[in-house]
């Protein structure tokens, strides 16, 4: 019986190489040498005939057929026979995937001999076993094998280390499957650590790691560190490069070196320079197995900043109090001494793991409900604050996100920074985000349908990470009730003084904007703040405890004779601000790690803060609406009642409230905010009732309820207000 192969498209197919087929030819990048190496993406120089599956490289030259080709990348006859006379050889996965059964085979037939090799080069049993480091044969030669996985942690290809025993004028390295392309090994370790080293080879990286530094390398060696690979280590804190002690090493450190200085410019980038004393040796594994290396010499006598940003001299800084903190933002915003202070701090609480709280300013518009967050955020380092209009989540996501073809995912990662809505988001959005505000999932996975190239749906999935400090500014009084319970709701001051000062700061401003912003950098105690600002976040702080929580709780029960539902809220507030008080002098407190201790201080002045805040909180009410109900509507039904005889008061109309209103504030309050928005605000809050006028049917009169007029205010302050 004649032998029939399959068809060269299945077997290509099959193989996870690339082609395209043109007038009966299927073109692909060359697999036998590096002809494409510098070719454009759409250029290529292996053509097969389509019937025949005879190759021609018009570049290197290589010919053959389909029998030649599957020896070439490691496979037999009977994985491109038609009718196989037998199947031994485990299945790959998937397109330029390795199964977990070739790997445990590879692993299992590990002979002594390169067991003693890897021994030899302080590889252990306890690592070649973690590793899964193994011995087969591809391309008609023994090869050491490692595994290499992909960003998701399944087995992608094997890295093919020489036979220590072949003669060194063959390949020293090789991939399978032919056509697997350079990554990176070890990208679990770029999850959950502060700072990493990037060496030049798999088995140094595997000693680094087993004694406590995490490492990553690309898996082709110096000076193959792909430039997109740089955007995956922007979360760290520090980078160390330790390449080999030749010249291949530190060519490739110095333009790793370039490369990382040009796209993470604020990273802190470090060379390690082998100690002097290793004669005998160019790399981690001599370091460690001949010169008794450690650590410590190796992170911090043998590594030295070279680029990036270097560290903040934290001496400089003295201990501060919310009093300090008000005086600074006092330079740009004037009066609001309660809002810009917990505006700050909020901003603040996003240098931590979960330790962030939201703010919403609600009131009506051109009372200044944005400039206190968008003022406050010029402390803030550019890359961290992201400033929003009116977004919908598909505008959110296509604009925050990044986006990975080959998975369908686009990550939107939100740890560590500050979400500016400049105008209410869309209500979609903010069910989205819902889970993050309160912190019930730091990693959210939904779905977006987008319009395709063809006129259809296409469905992406998104995955929100991360915990954001999270500002709105509203001109909207009206709060859903899910959102109020995730957010300290604040006003502006709209006071005569208040406005007095902000007309003043303004006309200094816009007078000469340049000597203004002039003097204002050259401002020595805003210039110490910022580094300030800079210096918490590189200290990279996860957890923030409180100690001694007993005397929290004493202080707070003292204060509340009746307990009530949303004080569970409450006390989540005034212990988030505590910590937030506590990382403004992190090196002040106790530190274990990144975890700092919060002392009763911190406490004293979150307790300051929140007690001039509450009393709107206790009924879930902007500022702006309680404002007015005790400036306006209180006075108001006062003052009808003033000389009344009868038992039973008269309520006010809208009327007369719209009346109050202007003699309180000096301008009109529009008709339909106040029926639309404020009353049923008050009313759902308990502090006015409704009722048909007895002379007027068609009126309603608003009275206050009796237990929370003007009168009986100390005893709200009392019960509730702490």
């Amino acid at each position: 019986m004649e032998f029939q192969t399959i068809a060269i498209t299945e077997y290509l197919t099959q193989k996870g190489i690339a082609f395209t087929e043109r007038n009966g030819e299927l073109v692909a990048k060359c697999v036998f040498n590096d002809c494409d190496k510098d070719s454009r993406p759409n250029e290529a120089h292996l053509y097969f005939h389509a019937e025949t599956g005879q190759y021609n490289c018009k570049k290197c030259g290589e010919t053959g057929n389909i029998v030649t080709l599957a020896k070439h990348l490691g496979d037999t006859i009977d994985d491109i026979s038609i009718s196989p006379r037998k199947t031994t050889k485990p299945k790959k996965v998937g397109k330029g995937r390795i199964s977990v059964d070739l790997v445990e085979q590879c692993h299992e037939a590990l002979p002594d001999h390169i067991r003693t090799y890897l021994h030899a080069r302080g590889l252990t049993d306890a690592l070649i076993a973690h590793y899964k480091l193994g011995w087969g044969q591809f391309y008609g030669m023994n090869w050491i094998t490692i595994p290499i996985k992909n960003q998701d942690g399944d087995f992608a290809f094997f890295k093919l280390r020489l036979d220590p025993n072949k003669p060194k004028e063959t390949d020293k390295y090789r991939f399978y499957p032919a056509g697997s392309t350079a990554t990176l090994f070890g990208w679990d370790m770029l999850k959950g650590n502060g700072e990493i080293v990037i060496c030049e080879g798999e088995f140094d990286s595997m000693l680094l790691s087993s004694i406590g530094i995490p490492a990553i390398t690309s898996t082709a060696g110096a000076g193959t560190f792909k430039e997109e690979w740089i955007a995956h280590l922007k979360n760290l804190k520090k980078i160390h490069i330790c390449f080999d002690k030749d010249d291949a090493g530190e060519k490739g450190a110095e333009k790793l070196i370039a490369s990382l200085d040009t796209q993470l410019p604020k990273k802190a980038i470090y060379k390690i320079t082998l100690p002097e004393r290793m004669t005998d040796g160019k790399d981690i594994t001599d370091y460690i197995t001949k010169y008794n290396g450690n650590p410590d010499e190796l992170m911090y006598q043998c590594s030295k900043q070279v680029a990036g940003k270097f560290p903040i001299d934290t001496s400089q800084f003295k201990l501060l109090t919310s009093e300090d903190i008000i005086r600074v933002l006092g330079l740009t915003i004037k009066k609001d001494e309660e809002n810009k202070l917990i505006t700050f701090l909020c901003a603040l609480s996003a240098y931590t793991e979960q330790s962030q709280f939201n703010l919403s300013f609600n009131a009506p518009s051109s009372t200044g409900k944005s400039f206190i967050p968008m003022e406050v955020s010029t402390l803030f380092p550019n890359e961290d604050v992201m400033k929003l209009g009116d977004c919908s989540p598909k505008a959110f996501f296509h604009e925050q996100g990044d986006y990975d073809k080959e998975t369908n995912t686009m990550l939107v990662d939100l740890s560590r920074k500050i979400l500016i809505f400049l105008d209410q988001p869309h209500n979609s959005l903010l069910e989205r985000l819902r889970s993050l505000l309160s912190h019930d999932q730091k990693e959210m996975i939904s779905k977006i349908t987008d319009k395709n190239q063809k006129g259809g749906n296409a469905t992406k999935t998104v995955i929100l990470r991360g915990y954001p400090a999270v500002i709105f500014c509203s001109a909207g009084l009206e709060i859903d009730e899910q959102e109020s319970t995730r957010f300290i709701l604040l006003s502006p001051q709209t006071s005569q003084e208040k406005l007095r000062f902000a007309i003043q700061e303004k006309i200094k401003k816009d007078s000469d904007n340049e000597a203004y912003a002039k003097n204002l950098n050259a401002d020595p105690e805003r210039i110490l703040l910022k580094k300030r600002i800079e210096a918490i976040k590189d200290e990279a702080i996860d957890e923030i405890r409180i100690e001694n929580p007993e005397i929290i709780e004493q202080e707070f029960f003292s204060k509340r004779s009746k307990l009530k539902p949303r004080h569970q809220r409450d006390i989540g507030r005034l212990m988030g601000l505590t910590k937030i008080f506590a990382l403004l002098n992190v090196w002040f407190r106790e530190r274990e790690g990144s975890t700092i201790v919060a002392t009763q201080e911190d406490f004293a002045e979150a307790l300051k803060l929140w007690d001039k805040i509450s009393e709107s909180q206790e009924y879930n009410l902007p500022p702006y609406v309680y404002d007015l109900y005790k400036d306006v509507i209180v006075p108001a039904y006062e003052e009808k009642n003033l000389y009344g005889l009868a038992e039973e008061k008269a309520g006010i109309t809208r009327k007369e409230i719209l009346k109050k209103h202007y003699q309180v504030y000096g301008r009109m309050l529009p008709d339909w905010q106040m029926r639309q928005q404020i009353i049923p605000m008050l009313e759902t809050a308990g502090l006015i009732s409704q009722d048909a006028d007895p002379d007027d049917k068609r009126q309603l009169l608003i009275t206050p309820t009796d237990q929370l007029t003007v009168s009986s205010e100390k005893d709200i302050v009392s019960e509730g207000g702490g």
